[in-house]
């Protein structure tokens, strides 16, 4: 028998034909071999990779390694594989073999192929074999003295050794094979897993991640260079990017266009295609003794990752993760019911022990599987962040589509489009969790593309839309309305009701957004389909006529508002009933159109009847019952009661802190209201102070952007200058139509009342002709966008009469208008 000093197994120099003897076979025993000399290396390191390049992992691993450590190289992510750990690794082994310095110069290097455990023994044993007179015959008591052998010993000549194990796949293989710790000898681990286990007892683990940027522009370029491409570093970048910077996924890319001779448009637009498979995309040929293309090597992971318990759980778990953002997902999108759900329905068994009803998974199962796949390096998860627990490579998600069937992939989307529902909170106090949640959104719609639509519109896109719009991004949501609006219209025809729950949304975007008018007559046409679809009498036909009256009167013609709710109200009453909440609903907003036409006094009556109602149909508590307080409060306030406004409103502020909670969003409206009518009651220095603390916690609660927040701002600014400070009130209006012009842009009303505030206290602060010139500039914009007779025009006009008397020195006008 001939023992290979060149690889991992023990094999014979052949076999030797028998024939034509009949008898018994002796097989005679050879004599242990005698130890071959020092320096001696046992199997083969793995060559260079085609444009090797230097990393940060590499000093740091040399740095570490050279210690006389344990050190396991994992990976971030990519349970794939493909981070580049084994090149590392090699090169670490090829230097330390080739040095002659104190950290180098090895007397024996053993490189393992760690796969399983049955490679780890034979590779033990053949070293032992060579090193240390082991039987060959018994390849597990040969590991076990190849172990001893390593082990110091007093007296003994020092044996610098490396042990490198590559591509350990279970921490459970390595039980009782671990080599020794020894003054002498390192070993280096290499391994998608991230247990605990392979951190225990001193080892250092070093995390090798994707190619920065800047490295994979350098490898394509490198990888690509004489072979007939001239990209240019843009297009490669935008490639690299397109791959998530995976140096494996680089590498098959690269082939990939030396062989085919297409260009990088022409293979990120097959990468871009979703009915090509990543498989698709691989060379017919592997790079650099690759054994698998990418698609392939996903399996090897999730095949060990869906045996980890929770069993059968890890599976499903990625393909949801699949068609979110892989920048990051929130855990409670994870394990809310929608997905349990899923979890439950597609639970990969493999035992007739579970035939029959699955067993159903619990939040506590879906954060185990979320774990099962953090081991295996297939996600990223850390339960403790709020925002992006969960993040995943996006080539794992491609692979990870590509491996579903038509009808998982459809039932898997819309699972993540309830999932992503059930978990965004009603309110949105945290505006970055709100970006987070609508950036998985967008991703789920570019990943699952007409699933979404097979049965009617998720609420998530509706969601998304409304989410935009509530953190004052009016235009923002406005586009998103539109695209949402033409996408139903292709998949489910004009007169599906989900195409006209979109116009509808549309609209009223379109009216915040800063059009009045175009939102109002976008509810005149709306109102036509949905009479013509749905019947006049149907309640969204009903909504969309209220929808059209409130933006009739925000257009200008209040009195016009007030009559259409009136008509309303009498078809809601006859339809619904007159306990119905949408008739409740008609009969608020006729008191406030009614109000907004000059009617104060009967706005506030017509509340006062609306609140008892409301009471007795709603109870006290009700939200709806609450606003209505909150609107009786303003009418009364309006009507003349400032004082009285005052009272109620402090009443209505702590039944909202107890019913709502302190940072609630009406609960700081009602704060809001508070202070300004306390203002209007006289006390202005209260009133600032009161805004002062309210645009503290506004920021804290909803984010500096949010419209709540810049109302807060200018309430603040007008309160300090009505208590003094002109000039601090100017500045502050300056500043915040700024602000506006940033996030709601130059036309909306909102910008344009924060000129119109700025050019009112610069003339208070004594600059009537500052206040001149701003008050024409704002004139002649609000004229080019709202019309010469809209009603906010003549508030304009009428002030900059005003302050062009002043700068001339002569009484005011008719008096100032507050913008």
């Amino acid at each position: 028998m001939h023992l290979s000093h060149t690889g991992n197994a023990i094999a014979t120099n052949g076999a030797t034909a028998i024939s034509g003897y009949v008898g018994t076979l002796t097989v005679q025993q050879r004599p242990p071999q005698e130890p071959v000399p020092w320096p001696h290396q046992v199997g083969v390191i793995p060559p260079a990779a085609r444009s090797y390049q230097h990393r940060a992992e590499r000093d740091r691993l040399h740095a570490t390694a050279d210690g006389g450590t344990t050190t396991v190289l994992t990976q971030l992510l990519t349970g794939m594989g493909g981070v580049g750990k084994t090149q590392l690794a090699a090169d670490y082994a090829r230097t330390a073999w080739n040095e002659t310095g104190a950290a180098g110069g090895l007397d024996v290097l053993v490189w393992v192929t760690a796969s399983a455990r049955s490679p780890i023994v034979t590779g033990y044993a053949q070293a032992g074999v060579e090193l240390c007179r082991a039987d060959p015959g018994d390849p597990e008591q040969a590991a076990r003295s190849f172990l001893a052998w390593l082990t110091p010993k007093a007296g003994a000549q020092p044996c610098r050794w490396l042990i490198v194990l590559d591509d350990v796949a279970d921490p459970a293989d390595l039980q009782g094979l671990w080599p020794p710790d020894s003054p002498h000898g390192r070993t280096l681990v290499t391994t998608r897993r991230r247990d605990a286990a392979l951190a225990a007892h001193g080892r250092r683990t070093i995390e090798v991640g994707l190619f920065t940027p800047a490295e994979a522009l350098t490898y394509l370029t490198a990888a690509l260079a004489g072979h007939g491409h001239g990209e240019s570093a843009d297009e490669l970048t935008a490639l690299a990017e397109d791959l998530g910077h995976l140096p494996l996924a680089l590498a098959q890319a690269a082939a990939y266009l030396i062989d085919t001779g297409e260009t990088v448009a022409d293979y990120r637009e097959l990468l871009a295609d979703r009915t090509t498979s990543l498989a698709d995309t691989a060379p017919d040929a592997l790079p650099d003794d690759q054994a698998l293309p990418l698609a392939a090597a996903w399996s090897l992971s999730i095949d060990r990752a869906d045996i980890l318990r929770p069993a059968g759980l890890a599976r499903p778990m990625l393909a949801l993760t699949a068609f979110l953002d892989a920048n990051g997902i929130p855990q409670d999108v994870l394990t809310s019911s929608p997905a349990l759900a899923h979890l439950s329905a597609h639970r990969t068994y493999t035992g007739p022990e579970h035939a029959g009803q699955p067993d159903p998974v619990s939040a506590r199962d879906a954060v185990r599987a979320l774990s099962a796949l953090h081991r295996l390096s297939l996600v990223d998860h850390h339960r403790d962040a709020l925002r992006r627990a969960v993040r995943v490579h996006q080539l794992v998600q491609r692979t990870t589509r590509d491996a579903l069937t038509s009808h998982q992939y459809d039932a898997t989307a819309r699972a993540a489009a309830d999932a992503l529902l059930a978990a965004w909170p009603a309110i949105e106090r945290d505006t970055a969790l709100a970006q987070t949640f609508r950036a998985n959104t967008t991703a789920l719609v570019g990943h699952a593309g007409q699933a979404l639509y097979r049965s009617g519109a998720p609420g998530v896109l509706y969601r998304t839309g409304r989410s935009l719009g509530e953190t004052g991004q009016v235009t923002a949501a406005r586009d998103h309305f539109e695209h949402l609006t033409e996408t139903l219209r292709h998949h489910l025809g004009d007169d599906h009701l989900d195409p006209l729950i979109a116009r509808n949304n549309l609209a009223i975007m379109r009216g915040r957004a800063g059009d009045a008018a175009g939102a109002a007559d976008a509810f005149a046409d709306l109102l036509k389909h949905m009479a013509r679809v749905l019947g006049e009498d149907h309640p969204s036909t009903l909504i969309a006529r209220g929808n059209l009256a409130t933006w009739r009167g925000e257009a200008g013609d209040a009195a016009g508002a007030a009559d259409a709710f009136a008509e309303l109200l009498a078809d809601r009453i006859r339809v619904l009933g007159e306990d119905h909440p949408d008739t409740l609903t008609a009969r608020g907003n006729l008191a406030s159109w009614r109000g907004e036409a000059g009617d104060a006094a009967g706005a506030a009556d017509a509340y006062a009847d609306l609140l008892e109602h409301m009471v007795q149909v709603l109870g006290e508590d009700h939200p709806s019952t609450l606003t209505t307080r909150n609107n009786l409060a303003s009418w009364r306030g309006w009507a003349g009661d400032a004082a009285g406004a005052a009272d109620a409103f402090a009443d209505l502020l702590a039944d909202r802190i107890r019913v709502l909670g302190e940072d609630h969003p009406d609960t700081l409206t009602t704060r809001n209201n508070l202070a300004s009518w306390r203002g209007e009651a006289g006390d202005a220095a209260g009133a600032a102070d009161a805004f002062a603390e309210l645009l503290a916690d506004r920021i804290r609660v909803l984010g500096e952007d949010h419209p709540d927040t810049l109302t807060a701002r200018g309430n603040l600014a007008t309160w300090r200058g009505e208590a003094g400070d002109a000039a601090g009130a100017a500045d502050a209006y300056e500043q915040l139509h700024t602000a506006r012009q940033r996030l709601m842009g130059e036309n909306h009303p909102t910008t344009f009342a924060a000129c119109g505030s700025f050019a009112h206290w610069r003339g208070q602060a004594g600059d009537a002709a500052g206040a001149v010139t701003v008050s024409e500039q704002l004139l002649e914009h609000m004229v080019r966008v709202l019309g010469v007779d809209h009603p906010h025009v003549a508030v304009i006009r009428n002030n900059l009469a005003h302050w062009r008397k002043e700068a001339q020195g002569a009484p005011g006008g008719s008096g100032l208008n507050r913008s």
